[in-house]
């Protein structure tokens, strides 16, 4: 009796994984499509009975959330038509913003895996074969299930909360703290810490615009200018991304009283890593302050997530203190 393989959908947007030159010797460019890209992965057919599909084919500098609801859209008609679990390759220079963004709208158990590639498909060592298939290992292994969307690189699973790009150009680039939740090893899925998984935040499958949130990002020396022109700018929200565990030169509180009366701003830490304080620093600027002030505290999201959740609650017309409240933790179980 034939064994039959698990059914994985693959979705291709383009980026490094996708790239090669026009001639030899020039710069690369997205061209490679969906199929082109598994048909180079030694093995890919003996783990899963593998659909791909080009959805864009652009660097991920030019990847957008209406894209990226789209995304979602399809991997739902692809989980609910039955296939194990769906991957997704797209450039790397944006994935950590695109792997947070469908964590916070997968409602599905199957997994959803995002994953790229450092060097482009025509240069010695391209990884982008390796990442493509332990990908589909992760979509289709059981422990998986259940753990929102991953990002898979270096044989490495990270959680979507938690990974972050934190080298240009290494092989290596990927990291999360506290650390990968999971590898791949002898050609197994292994999960050491399951991600705590938040109800989904429901947004249109299609959208046209989007609404705009600024990041303002506070550096030394600098008196939060730049804060009152947001408004007319046409800004429906702002995050600012504060010193430390979320603090500000006292020239910028003004600036902020006045934004806060007329759109949410939500209170980050440009740190990377922690979270936004409530009850330490009483002084002038100190995050008590800020809080008091009315600014929305991000909690352990940093700032690129922070801009990501208010852009989505705005666009799902729901309670900004709420969204944050209920998707802003990053706690592993």
């Amino acid at each position: 009796m034939p064994t039959i393989r698990p059914r994985v959908g693959y979705l291709a947007l383009g980026g490094t994984i996708a790239s090669i030159p026009d001639e030899p010797g020039a710069p690369s460019r997205p061209g490679l499509g969906a199929a082109q890209i598994a048909a180079a992965v030694p093995g890919l057919t003996d783990v899963a009975d593998v659909a791909g599909e080009d959805l864009l084919q652009v660097s991920s500098a030019r990847v957008t959330m209406p894209d990226l609801l789209r995304v979602a859209a399809r991997a739902r008609e692809l989980v609910d038509g039955g296939a194990d679990g769906v991957v997704v390759s797209q450039g790397t220079d944006s994935l950590e913003e695109s792997a947070f963004l469908l964590d916070l709208v997968w409602d599905r158990p199957e997994p959803l895996v995002l994953t790229g590639a450092m060097r482009g498909a025509s240069v010695v060592g391209a990884d982008g074969p390796a990442n493509l298939l332990a990908s589909v290992r992760t979509a289709v292994s059981p422990q998986s299930r259940d753990l929102g969307v991953l990002v898979v690189l270096g044989d490495e699973l990270h959680a979507a909360r938690s990974v972050r790009k934190a080298h240009t150009s290494s092989p290596a680039a990927f990291v999360s703290w506290p650390g990968p939740v999971g590898w791949v090893v002898e050609d197994r899925v292994r999960v050491a810490q399951r991600p705590h998984r938040r109800p989904a935040l429901r947004l249109p499958d299609a959208v046209e615009d989007v609404p705009p949130v600024a990041l303002v990002t506070a550096t030394l020396g600098d008196d939060g200018r730049l804060l009152g022109a947001l408004p007319d700018l046409g800004y429906r929200g702002a995050v600012i991304a504060a010193f430390g565990g979320g603090h500000v030169h006292t020239s910028w509180l003004d600036p902020l009283r006045a934004l806060v009366g007329r759109m949410p701003v939500v209170l980050a830490s440009r740190t990377g890593a922690g979270e936004v304080l409530s009850r330490t620093y009483g002084y002038s600027g100190g995050e008590v302050e800020l809080l008091e002030m009315g600014l929305v505290r991000a909690g352990a999201l940093v700032p690129l997530q922070a801009r990501l959740l208010l852009q989505a609650a705005l666009l799902a017309e729901t309670d900004v203190a709420q969204a944050f409240s209920t998707h802003a933790g990053g706690e592993l179980r």
